[in-house]
């Protein structure tokens, strides 16, 4: 188990760059936001209490939400996760995955998409993800814990849009009731 942080080797750095890298002038390398957004997400603390070795929190925190809202995140998880399952020896795309949620408690600080989840008396956030046979990730959303578990597993669904072309079946647990098996048969999710 790793317990300090490491920044990224060369070669972890080549595969993001690859991704991300727009060929723009910039005042700090995009590798150096990069290492301090995993130095923070690794740590566990405030984006004020950013290591100075690293650019400003500011500059490191405008940098992660460009990268949220241009999908730049989902985009290298999509990409390691089909790089993995051809190391593995698997197809790109799964035809199996299942689905499950889980509700966690708010954290000082959280505001935003926050609630009570009154099946497991949690005031926080649920994650729901869809994972495939080798327990990877193909798509996580994260809502307010009281919004059900059809309406999570709907939206968390709709993140798979032209990505898995071979997909035919989704396993879930009985809290995935007639709603979310209908929008699943009346919206096949195409490549």
């Amino acid at each position: 188990m790793q317990t300090s942080f490491s920044e990224l080797t060369d070669s972890q750095w080549q595969f993001i760059d690859n991704i991300i890298n727009d060929q723009r002038k910039r005042k700090h390398s995009l590798r150096t936001i990069i290492n301090a957004i995993f130095s923070l997400n690794n740590g566990g603390v405030q984006w004020r209490h950013l290591d100075s070795k690293y650019p400003p929190w500011q500059t490191v925190f405008y940098y992660f939400t460009q990268f949220k809202h241009r999908g730049i995140w989902e985009n290298i998880l999509d990409v390691v996760v089909v790089n993995e399952r051809k190391r593995q020896g698997k197809e790109e795309s799964p035809s199996l995955l299942a689905i499950d949620s889980q509700s966690v408690k708010k954290m000082q600080f959280i505001k935003e998409e926050t609630g009570i989840d009154g099946g497991k008396n949690v005031n926080g956030r649920k994650r729901t993800i869809l994972v495939d046979s080798l327990g990877l990730p193909w798509a996580i959303k994260v809502t307010a814990a009281n919004i059900s578990d059809n309406q999570a597993g709907i939206l968390a669904v709709n993140l798979l849009a032209s990505k898995v072309p071979r997909l035919e079946k989704i396993t879930a647990d009985m809290g995935y009731k007639m709603t979310f098996k209908e929008h699943i048969e009346s919206n096949r999710i195409e490549s």
